[in-house]
């Protein structure tokens, strides 16, 4: 009545194959790469994507809200700046150069009062 082998109890250990215990060792990783890629990765560019079109789209009139949580409305459009309203003082308008990145969003007409 022996319960261990006596291959084991010599302290051999018995061949694995090769192909099969790579892929056990592999394949935990690769799901777990995949499960990052639909989870974090994927929705994160589809974000920064729609912020650059958005960031394109950018016209004078729009009123829009920054990353710093300015609103104003926009006054001038440049390739890489806006120029952004935010308030009026005596009759003029106070504006701001800002980065186009810079905008968080673009909202309603209508939304900012001066």
């Amino acid at each position: 009545m022996f319960f261990i082998s006596e291959a084991l109890a010599a302290g051999e250990a018995a061949p694995v194959g090769g192909m099969e215990a790579f892929l056990v060792q592999v394949l935990p990783l690769i799901v777990l790469f995949v499960v990052f890629w639909f989870f974090l990765i994927r929705p994160q560019q589809k974000r920064q994507k729609e912020h650059a079109q958005m960031c394109e789209a950018l016209a004078k009139g729009d009123e829009v809200m920054t990353v710093g949580g300015i609103s104003g409305r926009i006054d001038a459009v440049d390739e890489l700046y806006i120029g952004l309203q935010i308030a009026e003082c005596d009759g003029k308008a106070v504006v701001v150069r800002i980065q186009r990145t810079a905008v968080q969003a673009v909202l309603p007409k209508g939304t900012v009062k001066f």
